[in-house]
């Protein structure tokens, strides 16, 4: 497996204002609760958390739409949302980050997806979830593919699965078809198991334990990592996979063969929240772009270095990324 080099002519970055992407899949909001602990509660022994502020930010394809946007590229995001108040706190955040929520379909029969973190010290003590995994309404599905094809062509294609129900197998076989007859490039952050359900996407971006868990082996060192790769190619007729490996960095595999491995790029690791969605959002703009997979596998490990840095789900902006590659270029 060969060493990728990790510097990208930074002047890339600025061909993705010319690029208009759809996001489909799992959206949801990011809450958190930040607060100070200065005691243990007398009835269990857990901390007891004097709540301070209260931030939001979008989460899952949201956030992946985010950081589209936050790179200049124009997005669409398409999922649904809850007729509650996280679906108010939603459409409220998609507004702020000047996102196209045209796509959004509301749903009465489910809640929007929302996780809260609660944040003490800089540090999360909990978290809760609200969400509802059941695949959606044949109808919600049909409406939201309807909206797709109807505001489509796109230069590239995010499916954003986080197994929450929008990306049932009809909605993935019919959004691989619509990328296709586009002639774009469509890219999966997968979380189901079965990956033979992807078969068709141009790429896909799991992380290391989706991997393994995908190919019921352990990834240890280069055989087995080599292993998975070439299993998730032939699984899913992908033309490259992409393997997201934390501190090691990541690995890509191609369907001509080629392999190879990106050193990461964070000096410090501060949070990984929401990390995979900026991998995924910078690869597939730089692929709607007309870059090859080994340079948009770079750009993307740029950002990933960058985003792990701050707390919290976070998007990259243009800005942060060139100034990334620049710093690169003259180490």
């Amino acid at each position: 497996m060969s060493q990728l080099p990790n510097t990208p002519d930074a002047a890339i970055v600025a061909t993705f204002a010319t690029r208009r992407l759809a996001v489909i899949g799992d959206s949801m909001v990011d809450r958190f609760l930040w607060g100070k602990v200065d005691r243990i509660s007398p009835e269990a022994p857990v901390p007891v958390v004097k709540l301070e502020k209260e931030t939001r930010k979008l989460g899952g394809a949201a956030n992946v739409a985010a950081n589209i946007c936050a790179l200049g590229a124009e997005v669409v995001l398409f999922g649904l949302n809850g007729k509650d108040e996280a679906g108010v706190w939603m459409n409220e955040l998609l507004a702020e980050h000047g996102i196209d929520a045209q796509g959004m379909v509301e749903a009465d029969d489910r809640p929007t997806t929302i996780k809260t973190r609660i944040i003490a010290h800089n540090q999360q003590v909990v978290r809760t979830d609200r969400e509802d995994d059941s695949p959606v309404l044949d109808s919600q599905v049909n409406e939201l593919l309807g909206r797709l094809e109807a505001m489509g062509p796109f230069d590239g294609y995010v499916l954003s699965d986080y197994g929450k129900g929008v990306l049932t197998d009809a909605a993935l076989k019919q959004c691989i078809s619509i990328a296709k007859a586009a002639g774009s490039p469509i890219i999966v952050d997968p979380k189901k198991g079965d990956y033979s359900q992807y078969r068709g996407v141009t790429s896909l971006t799991p992380n290391q334990k989706e991997a393994e868990q995908a190919c019921a082996l352990s990834i240890t060192e280069e055989t087995s990592l080599t292993k998975a790769g070439n299993a998730l190619l032939e699984r899913t007729a992908a033309d490259a996979v992409l393997i997201t490996r934390g501190e090691h960095g990541m690995a890509l595999f191609e369907k001509d063969g080629q392999q190879h491995h990106l050193a990461t790029e964070a000096s410090h690791v501060y949070d990984v929240t929401g990390a995979g969605d900026t991998v995924i959002a910078v690869y597939t703009t730089a692929l709607a772009a007309g870059t090859d997979f080994s340079t948009a596998a770079s750009l993307a490990n740029h950002a990933a270095g960058v985003a792990v840095r701050e707390l919290g789900t976070v998007a990259v902006t243009a800005d942060q990324l060139r100034e990334a590659l620049d710093e690169a270029g003259q180490s």
